[in-house]
């Protein structure tokens, strides 16, 4: 622990008269403890900003610990980066990765649960929304702490809405309402289309965007141990031939693979009047989208829903003792309601826990921004984004067959069988 005033101010004189010799040592007791914090940067905005601020106030706040962030590319490039330097002994002690690596991460045997940890009481731990907790517990324990989550939103152009004849403020319900409306904003000279009806990413991480499609037509890809899948179900082929559908039969939808980073930028510019795409992007297309918008549940199938996404805080097994007590001050720190509402505010990710949505900083953006609270009311209807041991691989083959019949290579249903067949191969030793 540092000095604390009060001692200083005490020993200021008779301490160091009667023992000069003690001191040195006594000031060499006292280094800091260091926390490496690595944190991925994948959507736009000055996240890294933010996080530089939450790291100064931390260690005003706690002035034996000093927390040293390290920005790591996208989340893809974090987890390589992450188990890289596990493997050589120079892990991080704390790192915001993917809620799905987490199977990954226990797997390589590189973190701690949480539980146990100094400081961590279910008090905190049971404070985190249901849906966020489902990515971050198995087999019993606690393994991440929701901290940068999502979920998926519609967000259309409410201009487009009214020239189109279109009520603004009701956006589409259901799958059929989606397609009709999209037909109704397409604009179109020959065969030139100046604007899409509407967008659903299909680079990065296209298995997210397709599990919310699947998850409205009430099937789940994964079981909670993450060691089956259901990738060939006869639902999760009707998910799949009807975001097809969306570009082959009513031609409202680009064909072929769009990209996500794009995808916002094709909103600002109206090339596009609806879009799917991170709650976390709100804050970016409400500072740059230059016409009234609307956000909203994502249209139901046989149901609403969406999978959760975003990161989780993870401690390694590189901490030392000391080091896991100054991680869980550091959590904590980090998911505190009046923080965690800021958090929410500027960056549009989702408060993690009822507790900041009831502070009166997040009842008042709320009340002068409904939007903000979509993220939040999608939850109950929200699912556990895919994650399963040796997930990188898993997801690979689900995205591949998404593709392959995306730009025509395949037909939905054996695209869809062959992943499963690649899952089953991958995930059968993992089985007890």
């Amino acid at each position: 622990m540092p000095i604390t005033p009060s001692i200083t101010r005490r020993g200021a004189l008779g301490a160091f008269a009667a023992a000069p010799l003690l001191a040195a040592p006594a000031v060499r007791a006292q280094a800091p403890v260091q926390l490496t914090f690595n944190y991925p940067v994948a959507v736009g905005g000055p996240i890294t900003t933010v996080i530089d601020g939450y790291c100064a106030d931390f260690e005003r706040a706690h002035p034996g610990i000093r927390v040293r962030p390290v920005y790591t590319g996208t989340y893809q490039d974090s987890i390589t980066k992450a188990l890289t330097a596990a493997r050589g002994g120079d892990a991080p002690q704390v790192a915001c990765l993917l809620s799905t690596d987490m199977f990954t991460l226990i797997d390589e045997g590189v973190i701690l649960p949480w539980d146990g940890l100094p400081g961590v009481e279910p008090s905190w731990t049971d404070g985190f929304y249901p849906a966020f907790m489902e990515n971050s517990r198995t087999g019993g324990r606690t393994w991440g702490i929701p901290f940068q989550r999502s979920t998926i939103v519609l967000y259309y152009n409410k201009d487009a809405f009214k020239e189109a004849g279109l009520d603004p403020e009701t956006p589409p319900r259901s799958w059929a309402e989606q397609a009709a409306f999209a037909e109704k904003l397409t604009r179109r000279q020959g065969d030139a289309v100046s604007q899409w009806g509407i967008q659903i990413p299909s680079s990065g991480f296209p298995y997210w965007l397709f599990q919310a499609l699947t998850t409205q037509n009430d099937v789940r890809l994964m079981n909670e141990a993450g060691d089956r899948t259901a990738f060939d179900d006869p639902k999760v082929a009707e998910a799949l031939q009807y975001w097809l559908d969306l570009s082959r039969t009513h031609k409202v939808h680009p064909a072929g693979v769009v990209e996500w980073g794009t995808t916002p930028r094709d909103f600002f510019e109206r090339k596009v009047a609806m879009i799917w795409t991170t709650t976390g992007n709100l804050t970016n297309v409400k500072d740059n989208a230059r016409f009234p918008f609307g956000v909203a549940k994502l249209p139901a199938g046989r149901r609403r829903g969406s999978p959760t996404g975003g990161g989780n805080l993870y401690v390694f097994k590189s901490a030392s003792p000391a080091q896991q007590e100054a991680a869980v001050k550091f959590a904590r720190f980090l998911t505190e309601p009046e923080r965690a509402a800021q958090w929410g505010i500027d960056t549009g990710y989702v408060a993690t826990g009822p507790a900041a949505w009831d502070t009166a900083k997040m009842k008042a953006y709320v009340a002068g921004f409904p939007a903000a609270a979509i993220a939040r009311d999608q939850l109950p209807d929200s699912v556990a984004e895919l994650s399963t041991h040796e997930n990188q691989r898993v997801t690979k083959a689900l995205n591949d067959a998404l593709q392959a019949v995306l730009t025509g290579r395949s037909q939905p249903a054996p695209a869809l069988a062959a992943a499963q067949a690649d899952a089953e191969r991958i995930l059968r030793g993992y089985r007890g």
